[in-house]
């Protein structure tokens, strides 16, 4: 009887219920924050029923957590990992604002602002005046233009937020390897910066940014509702509720303008504060949750799959960035962390593809080696695309005649009527498609340009307008605007940005899949030492040594020649995103140096190559300062 086949559950299996475990925690912390809101809304008439769950608080809070919960779903359904690899801000900014994916945040913000809108209004009491309908003793009912502004500033609300949301790149999530190193532990285990205690620590600044915004809000709502929208505003609530009550037949604007009451002001802003406070605490809850270790009890979350290894490499090998950047971090964590685990990783030897060390070890060195070759490849241009062969296809006789490639018209001899000359384009046109009679005149064209250019311009005019110049006018301009806070920074194309973008890649550059690769190499091979019993993974140290030399150097010396551009006006060359992966690549290379250095011989490792690796392991300060301790040349006396 044939043995059963073992099935090898995909890398998002496990990912994903550890991820829902997460969106679980970041909607108990919403539900927690909205109840709170509830609670202030109530208007305190008794003091059970403005505070106990079941009732007005009750409803109030699950249409409150309704509008929180949309902005968490626009974030699962658009997160991503790494940076934005754009030159300036603004570069990264406006192409990504008329997106779908600008759009479908808009409309998130906009169903969470109108859900929010329809609960502020119904907790209202009746002396804040915002009735829909206002009624005088005797009098027919008016529309009351106070909620109607009020909804407008929650639209513009979302609309700001919307766009920040974009500009700010808020569906980031950042995979911060090096807090799992570093995180102190006391207490039996506790960390001392969980996500909760840092974001409530963060409350403060929360509440201030949102109170800024409110205003911010404010100040731009009245700007355009008194200008742009207030008829258009007041026709369509007035064509809205006119149904369902007995209002004038006319839109009519009111005189007054409500919006500059001190109570219209302060009903505004509580409301702008409080839904600012929502998006923001929900947008940092979601990124700082999801980014967790994937561990599940201590332990890596394949450890549950019937193939641990097959599951891993399953991640490995995906298509997507955030299950590949998982799953990288995840055997990251088992690198370093989890002897069991390794051990299975060197002794699985018997897989379709290879050993599953000998597809690991491919996966991590090509990640290594791609810093390397996106190095060499900047500024050149894209390789041309592949010229697919054409099929041959096989002539088969003729029957008639092929058709006659005589002129449609008979053109008079000697005739260069208009007809004719129309006539002969057509021809033209028939017999060889594509080719324009335009092209013929381009000589013509440039000469006639030429000889006007110096007809109109002298000589040092012409020299005035030559490109250098005029760049160089045009920078002297824009430098003041380049220097301002607030302005300049949307358009200066900084060497942080640049270089991390050459380095790490585009369209998005992301840090810890690099730096994962890189542990994973170093670490398996200093284990490999005393947990690999086949001895598969000797053969690779060579590679590791030599790829990890020649990366550092190429590294250090793209930083060094990378030219600042015009507009940095700071012209600081720090980039830390750089930097960490060289540091990281020059600590691996030092512990496996370290520990294979008395096996050089049998690894096929000569000494050119541990004292290159040698080298490369300095930092680049003591590599710059015994540069400068060289003796300079002397002139032999004779």
């Amino acid at each position: 009887m044939a043995a059963a086949i073992v099935r090898r559950a995909p890398y998002k299996d496990f990912l994903q219920p550890a991820l829902h475990r997460r969106f679980s925690t970041t909607s108990t912390l919403l539900l927690a924050l909205v109840y709170i809101q509830a609670i202030l809304l109530s208007q305190w008439n008794s003091f059970l029923w403005s505070w106990f769950p079941i009732g007005p608080v009750g409803i109030r809070t699950l249409f409150l957590f309704a509008s929180a919960l949309t902005v968490i779903i626009l974030r699962i359904s658009q997160y991503h990992v790494g940076a934005r690899a754009s030159p300036s801000a603004i570069g990264g900014a406006l192409p990504n604002l008329i997106t779908i994916q600008a759009l479908e945040a808009w409309v998130a913000y906009t169903i969470s602002s109108a859900l929010f809108g329809l609960v502020f209004l119904w907790s209202a009491s009746a002396d804040s005046k915002l009735n829909w309908i206002s009624t005088m003793s005797g009098d027919r009912g008016r529309l009351n233009e106070r909620p109607v502004f009020l909804s407008f500033y929650l639209l513009v609300a979302a609309t700001f937020q919307a766009i920040m949301h974009i500009i700010c790149d808020t569906d980031r999530i950042t995979i911060d390897v090096n807090k799992a190193k570093k995180s102190p532990v006391i207490n039996g285990g506790a960390t001392s910066t969980t996500p909760l205690t840092v974001l409530l620590a963060k409350l403060p600044g929360v509440v201030a940014n949102a109170v800024m915004r409110a205003i911010g809000v404010y100040a731009l709502a009245i700007t355009l509702y008194s200008t742009i929208f207030r008829g258009a505003a007041w026709s369509w609530a007035m064509a809205f509720f006119r149904p369902f009550n007995n209002l004038p037949k006319s839109n009519m604007l009111p005189v007054d303008w409500p919006w500059f009451k001190g109570t219209t002001l302060m009903q505004c802003l509580w409301a702008g504060v409080l839904l600012s406070c929502t998006w923001e605490i929900g947008n940092y809850a979601f990124s700082r949750f999801m980014v967790k270790a994937p561990l599940k009890n201590g332990n890596p979350l394949t450890n549950e799959s019937k193939d641990p290894n097959g599951s891993l490499l399953n991640g490995l090998k995906s298509k997507k960035m955030p299950i590949r950047c998982f799953a990288l971090w995840e055997l990251a964590h088992i690198a370093r962390d989890f002897e069991l685990r390794r051990k299975a990783i060197f002794e699985d030897i018997d897989r379709k593809d290879g050993p599953m060390w000998s597809q690991v070890f491919v996966i991590c060195l090509d990640i290594v080696k791609g810093l390397e070759q996106r190095v060499d490849n900047y500024g050149k241009p894209p390789p041309a695309p592949v010229a697919q062969p054409e099929p041959v296809v096989e002539q088969k006789p003729r029957i008639l005649a092929p058709p006659k490639d005589d002129p449609i018209f008979q053109a008079r001899p000697g005739s260069r009527s208009m007809r004719g000359e129309i006539e002969k384009t057509l021809t033209q046109a028939t017999q060889a498609p594509g080719h324009s009679p335009v092209s013929q005149l381009s000589p013509i064209a440039k000469k006639t340009f030429r000889n006007a250019r110096d007809r109109v311009l002298t000589k040092e005019q012409q020299e005035a307008l030559t490109s250098p110049q005029v760049v160089g006018q045009f920078q002297a301009l824009a430098t003041p605007v380049l220097r301002a806070d607030y302005i300049g920074w949307w358009f200066r194309q900084d060497f942080r940005r640049l270089l991390t973008a050459a380095v790490l890649g585009s369209p998005y550059s992301e840090l810890s899949h690099h730096l994962n690769a890189i542990e994973i190499l170093s670490a398996m091979a200093v284990h490999s030492l005393t947990e690999d019993k086949f001895g598969n993974v000797h053969k690779d140290i060579g590679p590791i040594v030599r790829t990890f030399t020649a990366v550092i150097k190429r590294l250090e010396a793209f930083k060094a020649s990378f030219p600042v551009h015009w507009t940095d006006v700071e012209g600081s060359k720090s980039t830390p995103e750089v930097d960490e992966v060289i540091k990281a690549l020059k600590a691996g290379l030092s512990q496996v140096v370290q520990e294979f250095e008395p096996y050089i011989r049998d690894l096929r490792l000569t000494r050119t190559d541990i004292r290159l690796a040698k080298e490369a392991m300095e930092p680049t300060e003591g590599v710059l300062a015994k540069r400068d301790e060289e003796p300079a040349m002397r002139e032999v006396p004779k």
